[in-house]
């Protein structure tokens, strides 16, 4: 897998749909075969690692974190964020 490099996505109405494994040895996100894999440190309690995900992601974007919404899979590992 390569790092991936997002900027590209940062369309306003563009949807991620991406994979997230919390509790990982590192914040990354890597582009592969079956798409964005986004790897957060922190665990998946209370929201936090959505949090963590929706900030990580916008830097990647290049966008605020208040400018991704998330709009499927807020207890799941697949997840869908839109830029607004």
């Amino acid at each position: 897998m390569k790092k991936a490099t997002l900027v590209h996505l940062a369309a306003p109405g563009a949807e991620i749909a991406l994979r997230v494994t919390p509790k990982a040895s590192r914040n990354a996100i890597e582009q592969g075969p079956d798409g964005l894999r986004v790897y957060v440190t922190t665990v998946p309690e209370g929201g936090k690692a959505n949090a963590a995900v929706r900030k990580l992601l916008a830097r990647a974007l290049g966008v605020a974190p208040t400018g991704l919404t998330l709009v499927r899979g807020e207890t799941s590992r697949e997840k869908t964020f839109r830029v607004e």
